[in-house]
């Protein structure tokens, strides 16, 4: 799980299932809930902000919701958690 902080950007769908075409509207979460809970300052495709509450992160487990808002992490932050946790873990095992 990445732990959300104020700052940090994910992408955002509005609703499922959408087609394979479909592109997510890039966001920036404004302030953090719990992990699983942010509000977001969401771009539209042309670049228009605005504000959306209370969007439900999902962090990778379980199916993603089907009918409803929900932003995730981009592949890139996948990535670099998944490194960080590498990293931390053989740091242990060499102690």
């Amino acid at each position: 799980m990445i732990k959300p902080t104020i700052g940090r950007v994910v992408w955002y769908w509005t609703t499922r299932p959408i087609s394979p075409d479909e592109q997510p509207m890039a966001a920036i979460v404004t302030f953090v809930h719990s992990d699983i809970m942010v509000n977001l300052t969401v771009f539209d495709y042309n670049g228009n902000p605005s504000g959306i509450t209370s969007v439900f992160l999902y962090q990778g487990e379980g199916e993603k919701p089907q009918t409803e808002r929900f932003c995730e992490w981009m592949p890139y932050q996948k990535g670099q958690a998944a490194k960080t946790e590498a990293l931390e873990e053989s740091s242990k095992e060499t102690k």
